[in-house]
């Protein structure tokens, strides 16, 4: 079956679209929930230990993805485990694209309301994000890794240009000692920060797509890679100035640090707003790689035309971004979103590896 919504990425485009689709709410909120649960300054340890995670799933989808070339995991899944649970797994994986969509959209419109757009009611904001989204992705996959070619350089520079600009408050004594209190808190976090790690998964579609899939090892490696170094100098800066006890009584310290700068006379007054402009592209990137996927999903299982089922998911993606109260119940949203994520990707693709080289499918 010729893929639906079809186009060919290259290799440097599967990477930047996996970079995109990870960073987004992890830079916002990781270093205070990996201070919350790690409690010493130990916290870039324990992301470079949970970015081996990310990196050993996503060698495993590619192990599996090519015993099946040029397919989706939506459309070889039946060839494993039959039509009936096949259809089950995909719809669980389809309700988790939906929901993390839901999560990142009202994330977005939350952080948006808040500190850009204050006043602004939070449904307007999801119904315009999720279109910006729907425009995007009627072009087709290649029309979104484009537009993530365009954002990820801007992302590079304006990153860098913070964390220059945090050296100012930056104090290296709220990183010291070094593994004080030992390896186990640095164990402890281990799954908190690799929940920021989320979007590996995404290559159960998207390898079938490039142009050179012997390329999927070197996609995962550096796909994982450029975050984990985004991540690891995120929390270095954020703790650094901040210290862990501060960082523990801020919902986003990433933006408290940002929103702390004071450089008179330069043309920018508040650089939280052009750090927040550019997040925010990242998050839609997310969003909108995900309502993708989605879609793609329900046309791969029931051999239906693509923009049927992306039109359908509309509503629903806008009631379930609707359903958490408030931050309490978003953040415990996201909790959710890494549990599945653990079970569904982390351990799915795996034993499905291992019923094909018993069977021998291919």
């Amino acid at each position: 079956m010729k893929l639906q919504n079809s186009g060919a990425i290259t290799s440097t485009q599967a990477i930047i679209l996996i970079i995109n689709y990870i960073l987004g709410v992890g830079i916002l909120t990781l270093p205070r929930t990996a201070a919350a649960e790690v409690g010493t300054p130990d916290i870039w340890l324990t992301v470079l230990i949970s970015s081996v995670f990310p990196i050993w799933i996503g060698l495993i989808i590619i192990k599996l993805n090519n015993r099946f070339p040029g397919k989706t995991f939506f459309q070889y899944n039946h060839l494993i485990i039959g039509k009936f649970l096949s259809i089950v797994l995909g719809l669980f994986i389809i309700l988790y694209f939906m929901v993390l969509t839901s999560f990142e959209l009202r994330v977005m419109a939350e952080v948006t309301e808040m500190y850009l757009l204050e006043g602004t009611p939070i449904e307007i904001l999801i119904v315009i994000y999720i279109w910006l989204s729907v425009y995007l992705i009627v072009g087709g996959i290649s029309s979104i890794a484009r537009l993530f070619q365009i954002i990820f350089p801007i992302t590079v520079f304006i990153f860098i240009l913070i964390a220059f600009m945090s050296l100012g408050l930056f104090e290296v004594n709220h990183l010291r000692p070094v593994l004080g209190d030992g390896i186990i808190p640095v164990l402890k976090g281990i799954k908190t920060t690799s929940l920021s790690f989320i979007g590996i998964e995404i290559l159960l579609i998207l390898s079938a797509y490039l142009i050179k899939p012997r390329d999927g090892n070197y996609v995962v490696l550096w796909g994982v890679l450029l975050p984990t170094i985004f991540y690891v100098i995120t929390v270095v800066v954020v703790i650094g100035a901040l210290s862990v006890e501060g960082v523990n009584n801020l919902t986003w310290p990433t933006i408290s640090l940002i929103r702390s700068f004071e450089f008179p006379g330069i043309i920018f007054e508040r650089y939280d707003s052009l750090f927040l402009i550019i997040w925010i592209m990242q998050m839609y990137a997310t969003s909108t790689i995900t309502i993708f996927a989605a879609a793609l999903g329900l046309s791969h299982l029931f051999n239906k035309r693509f923009t049927t089922f992306m039109y359908s998911l509309l509503p629903f993606i806008y009631i379930f971004s609707m359903v958490p109260k408030n931050l309490h119940d978003i953040f415990f949203v996201g909790d959710m979103l890494g549990e599945a994520a653990i079970v569904l990707f982390g351990i799915t693709p795996l034993l499905l590896l291992a019923i094909t080289k018993i069977r021998g499918n291919r």
